[in-house]
């Protein structure tokens, strides 16, 4: 016990001697206190800031109507090659990559996607059509 107070008593002016003395600023750098506060300060100035919207790119309508374009013609090329190796599963993955890109052009066009099936032909259609009515071709 006499040891341990020996050891806190011997440190703790230390520890006391550093805390205050890391107060004081070197003439390089702002105090500590004055960075831990703007440091909190930007925090709570991120949360009330309104996120502002990223810009729209044009670019990224055209590379959706393009790959949908291509993923379409994969799947009438596999669909009329009866002798493709594993054509099913093939066809199977190509319509769901297509179902995908319908999604994701529905939300560039501000379609509505509902929940469906996954490979759901009724909903696919719907969503092409609605596209479709919006000027959208691939």
């Amino acid at each position: 016990m006499t040891w341990f107070l020996l050891l806190v008593v011997s440190v703790a002016p230390s520890v006391v001697l550093l805390g205050v003395w890391s107060l004081f600023p070197s003439p390089d750098e702002p105090p500590r206190w004055r960075t831990w506060l703007a440091a909190r300060l930007e925090v709570v100035a991120a949360r009330l800031r309104h996120p502002e919207p990223e810009p729209y790119d044009p670019f990224r309508t055209l590379r959706v109507q393009q790959r949908l374009g291509a993923v379409a013609d994969h799947v009438r090329r596999l669909e009329v090659d009866v002798h493709a190796y594993a054509r099913a599963e093939r066809i199977i993955a190509s319509r769901l990559a297509y179902d995908a890109l319908l999604a994701e052009a529905c939300g560039l066009a501000g379609v509505e996607v509902r929940p469906a099936a996954l490979g759901d032909a009724q909903e696919r259609f719907r969503e092409e059509v609605e596209l479709a009515a919006r000027g959208w071709t691939w």
